[in-house]
């Protein structure tokens, strides 16, 4: 029901959908770019430019012209202003079909305030080892919840929430801003997005022309009269409209549906990303300076993010995850059973489940570098031995997450259902943490997996003391921002299903 929050929330794909990006309506703000100049995607690679040219002379007034460019979009409780530089992040990508920008009258919907046509979750993993980048497809049939939105009086009005509609009405259809996008992604998926990034039809332009093009390759000719695309069999570099016109068209691969064009959209984000990381254009300050001066025009973000510091801070971030162990991905779905001729998608819960539970536990969809499995393996051999009888086992139970009432109704849960009557409600922890720890001592580790085994903990949230416990000294179990609620495992399967589409962002395809 709209209003109301799911345990999930996604992103799913749908069919017949444009792929473009639209600023929204937000206030002026600031943006900023430095760090790592060659590692950052292309949404955030003129921002990484920043930190090279920061170094010159007149630093000061560069940073000011950049800062000035941003919009932002007060989005009230919504995100997480204290992730950018510790723990997993989630940040939202969105484009939209407004009709924004000189000589972009003849896209998008005609008066439209834009909608969130393409969408991306983009997943990046606490160790910056990895990340995941989720595409919701725009006809995705959906809940849109009840939203809260700030008002240029700096009022709040509350959107009413639609059940049963299209994913991409969750922006800008009846004044929902991005933060309303926020919200519907988090009930699909159980996803909580920390910042979102929105972009127009002029960032793939522009950005696009100030790198000198983005080499894509067809698996066959292409002539599309309606977006007017036209590209030579095999590879080839593309720039300005005929970028956009690539990332629009529908009717030039597969089956004509949103779903195939995007997969286009994630083959030339990859090829950006390898062409951000390795051109040796961005040696150069003037073209470095052009770069973030285009991406800041393009960029309107949370306030969490809108300043020069953070946005630096973000790109810096970003830009430590290798492409190789960027993987995109989009939701599993299957046709509108309650259309009889299927023109939007549902989730395919079995398949999406699965997926979901793999972002919620921060598990790549990539193999990793050996020493970091061969931890984890270690790790987790804390998860092996024996384990003690439900009834014996000891645990004091607190809250350190986002759900009321947690440790409660845990407890509640583990005494009726799991037959653990030793267990204690102690309320709320001294302090809000991220993740689930059960603290232990050597002579409760038959305890300490026992409850793991209930609780699905992954092993990283086993906390072993040095000393034995005495007499009847309880465990400690706190629970995180990761707990979604009593029976629900907090780990993610091992690996994702071999069914759903995903691509590397470190591999070039041949579009189909």
């Amino acid at each position: 029901m709209p209003g109301q929050r799911s345990r999930r929330s996604s992103q799913s794909g749908g069919r017949g959908a444009e792929a473009s990006a639209a600023g929204g309506a937000g206030r002026r703000k600031r943006k900023a770019p430095k760090a790592r100049r060659k590692k950052a995607l292309m949404w955030t690679g003129g921002v990484t430019a920043f930190l090279v040219v920061s170094a010159g002379v007149g630093a000061y007034l560069l940073y000011d012209r950049l800062n000035g460019n941003i919009d932002t979009v007060d989005i009230g409780k919504l995100g997480n202003k204290n992730v950018l530089s510790d723990g997993p992040m989630n940040i939202l990508i969105i484009g939209t079909d407004k009709r924004t920008g000189k000589g972009n009258e003849g896209y998008g919907d005609k008066g439209s305030t834009g909608h969130a046509e393409t969408t991306i979750l983009f997943h990046v993993s606490e160790d910056r080892s990895n990340a995941t980048a989720l595409s919701i497809p725009r006809d995705l049939w959906t809940d849109i919840p009840d939203c809260e939105t700030k008002q240029p009086d700096g009022s709040t009005k509350v959107i009413p929430g639609i059940s049963g509609e299209r994913f991409n009405v969750s922006l800008g259809q009846e004044g929902r801003d991005p933060g309303c996008t926020m919200q519907t992604v988090e009930d699909i998926t159980g996803i909580r997005p920390d910042h979102f990034m929105m972009v127009d039809f002029n960032a793939v332009k522009e950005l696009t022309t100030v790198v000198g093009g983005v080499k894509v390759c067809m698996a066959k000719e292409i002539n599309d009269p309606k977006s007017h695309l036209k590209l030579p069999k095999g590879e080839s570099k593309v720039a300005g409209e005929e970028a956009l016109a690539l990332l629009r068209t529908r009717h030039s691969f597969g089956n004509e549906s949103d779903l195939d064009r995007i997969k286009v959209q994630q083959q030339f984000l990859g090829s950006m990303i390898r062409e951000m990381k390795s051109s040796d254009r961005l040696t150069n300050p003037k073209e470095l300076f052009d770069l973030a001066d285009v991406a800041t025009k393009s960029l309107t973000v949370d306030q969490g993010i809108g300043s020069a510091t953070k946005l630096m801070t973000l790109a810096q971030e970003i830009g430590k995850v290798d492409p190789k162990n960027i993987t995109f991905a989009t939701v599993p779905v299957r046709d509108n059973p309650a259309e009889p001729t299927p023109i939007t998608v549902v989730v395919d819960e079995p398949r999406a489940e699965p997926l979901f539970a793999m972002v919620r536990s921060d598990t790549s969809l990539t193999a990793v570098k050996q020493k970091k499995k061969a931890a984890k393996s270690a790790q987790a051999a804390l998860l092996k031995g024996p384990k003690a009888e439900p009834a014996d086992v000891r645990v004091d139970v607190l809250n350190g997450g986002e759900i009321a009432g947690a440790a409660g109704a845990t407890v509640t849960w583990l005494q009726n259902q799991q037959g653990v009557p030793k267990s204690t409600n102690k309320a709320n922890a001294p302090e809000k943490i991220k993740k689930t720890t059960l603290e232990y001592a050597p002579n409760q580790a038959d305890q300490a997996r026992a409850l793991a085994e209930m609780m699905g903990l992954p092993a990283t949230a086993m906390k072993q003391g040095t000393a034995d416990a005495e007499g009847l000294e309880a465990m400690v179990l706190t629970l995180g921002a990761d707990f979604k609620g009593a029976g629900i495992p907090i780990t993610g399967p091992a690996k994702a299903p071999e069914d759903i589409q995903r691509a590397s962002a470190d591999k070039a395809v041949c579009a189909k």
